[in-house]
């Protein structure tokens, strides 16, 4: 057990440049009180104590702000960042080594019960602010879903989606893809933003190309006029 907490500890302090001591982590980080305590309330619902379970998860919510039903499966080394608002649904999966930035919800799309409903995050993802991964579906290992996005489909491994409907904007081997805090790198290249600007490009090409043609013809007007005239001067 105390191996465990000292791997949560560290993967806080080597995710987040203002945590500075183990202590301070250990009393002031919420994400951690509420890892800790969804282990707790997990226990309780593994062993048919489910009314138990859901009542230290609704203490830990009270005390954390993170609502973490105990029927979810949560993983070593997950990193909640802020926390505040975070909802993770009763059959989600979080992997090991997942960061989760405040706001996100992991939530299911159908009312049936006994399913899976909610989604599967592969070891090392990263959901930014206020993402929301929705359905029963497994985002791969590796993936960086950014801040505000809605997911609803599944996500391969070492990607990054972004987007409302969530679209892919980048793709990695798992095994290549690196932390990137709230899923946001520098060096993104959004095919809808680039396909929209080189239509941007295209029209004023053309805007242009309508500019010359339409001189030209005045040109031509204006010589047949000219031609025309001194035509019927001769006469």
């Amino acid at each position: 057990m105390f191996d465990r907490l000292r791997g949560d500890i560290t993967c806080i302090l080597d995710r987040d440049p203002a945590a500075r001591t183990r202590w301070e982590v250990l009393t002031c980080y919420p994400g951690l009180h509420a890892i800790w305590i969804h282990r707790l309330s997990h226990w309780f619902w593994q062993n048919e104590l489910r009314w138990l379970g859901r009542f230290t998860s609704h203490l830990g919510r009270w005390l954390t702000g993170i609502e973490i039903h105990p029927g979810a499966k949560v993983g070593t080394c997950v990193f909640i960042d802020h926390g505040m608002g975070v909802v993770i649904g009763e059959t989600a999966e979080v992997g090991d080594g997942c960061t989760i930035y405040q706001g996100v919800t992991l939530g299911g799309t159908t009312l049936y019960r006994g399913q899976k409903r909610h989604p599967t995050l592969g070891a090392g993802v990263v959901v930014g602010a206020g993402a929301k991964i929705l359905g029963g579906f497994t985002v791969g290992e590796g993936a960086r879903v950014g801040s505000n996005s809605v997911v609803v489909k599944e996500v391969p491994a070492g990607a990054t989606v972004v987007g409302i409907p969530g679209r892919i904007v980048e793709g990695k081997e798992a095994e290549a893809a690196r932390f990137a805090a709230y899923a946001v790198v520098a060096e993104h290249s959004d095919p809808y933003a680039k396909a929209i600007q080189e239509l941007m490009e295209h029209s004023q090409e053309l805007e242009q190309t309508v500019r010359a043609l339409q001189a030209r013809l005045s040109e031509i007007e204006r010589g047949a006029d000219k031609s025309s005239r001194e035509l019927h001067a001769v006469k």
